[in-house]
């Protein structure tokens, strides 16, 4: 049940993302049948040390989104202190809801389903 709402909210979402596109950012599906997995490319935003950078990116959907969060990871080379040597993002907006085991992140900073 929670992975055909799921994929019913995924749907909307990458229909309205289609519709009304985000500068420098565009998405679309890495399988047409796998609604769970998107491929997503961002050009790096002018005056910033991304400039003119082509950076793409896997997003993986959990079946219980929204409840959990997606993870991202970067399959082109990027460099920033949140992305690991292989590409996995690490925020504390893509952590799961719960306890926190390192101690240092807010409930508010970590995943809700809010934040679709």
């Amino acid at each position: 049940m929670a992975a055909s709402q799921a994929i019913l909210l995924l749907q909307k979402q990458l229909r309205d993302l289609c519709k009304k596109p985000v500068d420098g950012f565009s998405a679309g599906l890495v399988d047409e049948t796998d609604m769970f997995e998107w491929s997503v490319s961002i050009i790096g935003p002018p005056d910033t040390l991304y400039d003119g950078g082509f950076f793409n990116a896997i997003m993986s959907f959990p079946k219980n989104y929204p409840n959990s969060p997606p993870t991202v990871r970067f399959t082109s080379e990027m460099w920033h202190p949140n992305v690991y040597p292989d590409g996995k993002v690490c925020i504390s907006i893509l952590h799961p809801p719960g306890d926190d085991p390192n101690g240092y992140e807010l409930a508010t900073e970590r995943w809700t389903p809010v934040h679709t």
